[in-house]
């Protein structure tokens, strides 16, 4: 899944109560010739006196482009914008009308449906990537390419000719297509993200135009995981479950979080939804620390290294959220980065993001996520609560005998449409039960939640419930999937926008 696990956690299956299956039908897809303009009133500033953990504050991080420096020397403190002062947060019921809209932030360009108009894509986009590539008669785009750090010299010329020579394969080819599925499927959500929707709506609407572009066939192609949207404290593993209704607030810190596959080959990306400025400082330090991470990183690189760059360049940054008042941006420790194998999210070696001294060393070949998490008025460690959605075989699972017919089926529903890939109790609610490919309107699975607990309890089945921090917090992530070539590294989910 895009947001990592905590580091030497054990997950646990979550017990909830059996729920009646209520179908998320969102069909957002009709709004997506807009270009987004978030709605809704943006929330007055807070005064001197007001907690954060009172607010509905949300972070906000359209920052500087530039990377900085990536020295020891100290770098300049940030702090976030002061709103002017005023009342306090929009009352229950209907919202006043704004004075100005509020605007998107966390990425460098608000002009979302513009990337793929470039290639002549419909709009809304409609047109599979590869379809779309193979009539331009045009390579996929690569991403973008980064010399090593000067302290990798362990691969020869010769070594790095032939790594690069293996990675013009089939598997350099699927990532670089679904990065440009996961370019095209953001930048439509995008345009949809705005206070006021449901996240239901939002995770269906970007779900089904993933699945499209990607030209969805079960295991062969298409969604990587579930979309995580968690708000605020909730730094990961949150998707909504059937019935839940929660909109996106003015308020509120979103982290988007979804993949594509190919033939198992996964681009797992990832990026920081605000409306509120005073939030800028929170999202560049995460956006910026994860920058730190991709240019850190290297054949023969250690990743308790690659951590310490991460955290150095995150922990030297401050928010405003009141006049005169600073929070420090900490880097959640038992979150990281991870290596990615076929089919296997997360594929064996963890990438902190604070300098543990590990020193496991990063080889040609290896795929990885370089993502990262930040808080402010927090514990920085984040805990497992609330309602599991997200769920994943157990890839190393034994053989077990079940004794409920209804968990064998299960199980085998699971392993025809997911494999060991992440899935959400939404998809096994839909009429095509996950793969409109494989089921059609047959693939509904209905009173499940018995047999999923029971493939949960057998060790099957591993539930990953939210991570969160404390309540009252504020949560950041920015994620990029890179591939170690011999010679370089490519950032192959690179875009305009992050």
């Amino acid at each position: 899944m895009a947001a990592a696990l905590p580091a030497d956690a054990a997950v646990t299956a979550s017990a909830e109560a059996p729920e009646a299956a209520t179908a998320a039908a969102a069909s957002a897809a009709s709004e997506a010739a807009e270009v987004a303009a978030p709605a809704a009133a943006a929330a007055a500033s807070a005064a001197a006196s007001a907690e954060p953990a009172g607010d509905a504050a949300e972070e906000g991080g359209a920052g500087d482009d530039e990377e900085g420096d990536d020295g020891k020397k100290k770098r300049k403190r940030k702090r976030g914008k002061r709103k002017k002062k005023g009342g306090a947060s929009a009352p229950a019921g209907p919202p006043r009308e704004p004075k100005k809209q509020a605007e998107y932030r966390g990425i460098k360009s608000t002009h979302f449906t513009d990337y793929y108009a470039k290639y002549g894509q419909s709009e809304p986009p409609s047109v599979p990537v590869a379809e779309l590539f193979t009539s331009l008669g045009m390579p996929f785009p690569e991403g973008e390419h980064m010399e090593f750090p000067e302290t990798t010299t362990r691969v020869t010329a010769a070594e790095a000719r032939e790594v690069d020579a293996e990675e013009a394969d089939a598997r350099l080819l699927a990532l670089r297509e679904g990065a440009e599925v996961h370019r095209q499927t953001r930048a439509f959500a995008s345009s949809l993200i705005k206070p006021g929707i449901k996240l239901r709506d939002m995770c269906e609407a970007l779900e089904n135009k993933n699945r499209e572009l990607v030209g969805e066939r079960g295991l062969e192609r298409g969604i990587a995981f579930p979309t995580g949207c968690s708000l605020n404290h909730v730094a990961a593993h949150y998707t909504p479950n059937g019935g839940d209704d929660t909109e996106l607030g003015a308020g509120d810190v979103m982290k988007v979080d979804f993949g594509t596959q190919i033939n198992g080959h996964i681009i797992d990306s990832a990026w920081t939804v605000s409306f509120d400025p005073r939030f800028d400082a929170l999202l560049e330090a995460v956006r910026e620390a994860t920058e730190a991470g991709i240019r850190a990183a290297g054949v023969d690189v250690t990743l308790g290294d690659v951590g310490a760059q991460i955290q150095e360049v995150m922990e030297s940054f401050e928010v405003e959220l009141e006049p005169g008042r600073l929070y420090p941006v900490k880097a959640i420790q038992n979150l990281n980065g991870h290596s990615i194998a076929p089919y296997q999210i997360h594929a064996g070696k963890s990438v902190p993001i604070v300098a543990n001294g590990d020193p496991t060393r990063m080889e040609a070949g290896e795929l990885f996520a370089i993502e990262t998490f930040g808080s402010i008025n927090g514990r920085a460690e984040v805990h497992e609560d609330l309602e599991c959605s997200h769920y994943m075989k157990n890839i190393h699972a034994p053989h077990t005998t079940l004794r409920l017919k209804s968990a064998r089926n299960l199980l085998s529903h699971i392993t025809k449409t997911f494999g060991t890939l992440g899935f959400c109790r939404r998809w096994l609610e839909r009429d095509d039960g996950g793969s409109t490919f494989l089921h059609g309107t047959s693939g509904k699975q209905e009173r499940y939640m018995g047999a999923l607990r029971h493939l949960c309890e057998a060790g099957l089945v591993d539930a990953y419930p939210p991570l969160c921090d404390v309540v009252g917090s504020y949560t950041a992530q920015y994620e990029h999937t890179i591939v170690i070539k011999g010679g370089c590294k490519e950032v192959v989910s690179r875009g305009t926008d992050y």
